[in-house]
């Protein structure tokens, strides 16, 4: 299927039925797990031809962190190659013979960190998940957009394995293989819809930005993040939240689990709800009375007996640190009712964009950008509203579209509060100056 389909058929025609891909046209090559085994298939890559295919597998819900357990590329000329990176754990010789090639990934950000562990890094990137949302398709996962693009059926059905199990099964190299299989071709599909509808230029940027994006910074109070957490509205019981998650990582990277795996965010929870003051208490709560989790409860309660000895003084604060950016956006009406309209208004501007090219809002701008540049506002027009967006990691293209009609917005809802209030002063200046800066 292509962009015909972005067409409303005829209410009589039936989409024909997609094609099931099974196996590579090539057959599954055998897994790269040797040093000698891994040379060749640099020799093999360097003598390909254009952009390169690529993929990872990684073990997520079943090992600690993101690492990649598997990696996939195909190139034109070269075929596939599956390397098996719990063996090997240094590619940046195949990262090199590919030469400045642009890498082809399906949702790009999620695949990079790992393979960036392993000593690759691309000199271009080709997005096809990004894409695909630039393009407004309603379903962006890669079996999606092949069905979509190439009407071709991609089964997924070993998706959510854990690749760090050795031996691979051979029904699982066949999968990663097809994730790399007609990846080419896909990305030469989505580059003649990006030039039709104008936005090949938009995409390049937004690639651009995934490949140069900085590491995600550690972020404060991880603790917080756990699941239903927000249900322990005491300091004592944080301070076990707190206790148990400390303890849970320490023991996920010491075992290389999955954090879930070692301990539930449920049993966690549960306990700072009822503060158990002994073992036994502790086991009596229903969320601690599986089998692995009353093995370990004696560990755990040491936390749990720790956080319940602390001091009043050294309790962590219910509301956290404070977050550095403007309030929740149902607080903006009290607190400052300028950057309340001026958000409704932004609301209005994005989703008329939205409509005009056919882009998810938060592809069009993401949200933070859009409330800082609300919330910040004190006139200044399209100029000043500019520089917030850049200063945000806004793309120019979407500075391009954005920032004039979001400074009208701007000067239309401060003179619509001026005039309400008979001409009073608003946050942002008198409402007068507010429409001049726009201008």
């Amino acid at each position: 299927m292509t962009a015909a389909q972005d067409a409303a058929p005829d209410a009589s025609e039936e989409a024909p039925a997609a094609t099931p891909l099974t196996v590579p046209k090539d057959g599954v090559p055998p897994i790269v797990d040797t040093p000698e085994a891994l040379r060749e298939a640099e020799k093999r890559m360097a003598a390909g031809e254009g952009p390169v295919a690529v993929d990872a597998e990684r073990a997520s819900g079943f090992r600690y962190g993101q690492k990649a357990y598997l990696a996939q590329f195909k190139r034109r000329g070269a075929g596939i190659v599956l390397v098996d990176t719990a063996a090997l754990t240094d590619l940046s010789g195949l990262s090199d013979s590919f030469g400045g090639a642009e890498w082809v990934i399906h949702a790009a950000s999620q695949d990079l960190p790992g393979l960036r562990e392993l000593g690759m890094e691309p000199a271009a990137v080709f997005d096809t998940e990004l894409a695909s949302r630039l393009l407004g398709w309603p379903k962006v996962g890669l079996a999606a957009v092949v069905e979509r693009e190439l009407g071709l059926t991609l089964a997924k059905e070993h998706s959510a394995q854990d690749w760090s199990e050795r031996p691979l099964p051979d029904a699982w190299l066949n999968y990663a293989a097809l994730d790399v299989e007609v990846l080419l071709e896909v990305r030469d599909g989505l580059e003649r819809h990006l030039i039709e509808a104008g936005k090949l230029e938009w995409a390049h940027q937004e690639f651009e930005a995934i490949r140069t994006a900085t590491p995600t910074t550690v972020r404060v109070d991880p603790w917080r993040r756990t699941a239903s957490s927000h249900l322990v509205r005491d300091r004592r019981g944080q301070a076990i939240v707190k206790a148990l998650w400390e303890a849970r990582e320490e023991a996920a990277v010491e075992q290389d689990t999955a954090p879930g795996r070692v301990l539930r965010d449920q049993a966690i929870v549960a306990a700072a709800q009822a503060k158990p003051e002994s073992l036994d208490a502790l086991l009596a709560i229903r969320e601690w009375q599986s089998r692995g989790t009353k093995r370990r409860a004696p560990q755990w309660y040491t936390a749990i007996a720790a956080a319940m000895a602390l001091p009043e003084k050294e309790l962590p604060d219910l509301r956290g640190p404070r977050a550095d950016g403007p309030p929740q956006a149902r607080m903006w009406a009290d607190k400052r009712p300028d950057a309340a309209a001026r958000l409704e208004a932004a609301k209005k501007v994005i989703a008329a964009l939205m409509a005009v090219h056919d882009i998810p809002a938060e592809n069009l701008l993401q949200p933070d950008a859009l409330r800082r540049a609300c919330w910040d506002y004190s006139g200044g027009g399209e100029e000043a509203i500019a520089a917030v967006l850049t200063e945000r990691a806004a793309r120019p293209w979407q500075i391009g579209l954005i920032a004039a009609p979001l400074a009208e917005a701007f000067a239309a809802a401060a003179a619509t509060a001026s005039a309400s209030a008979g001409g009073a002063v608003t946050a942002g200046g008198p409402a007068t100056a507010s429409a001049e800066g726009a201008n």
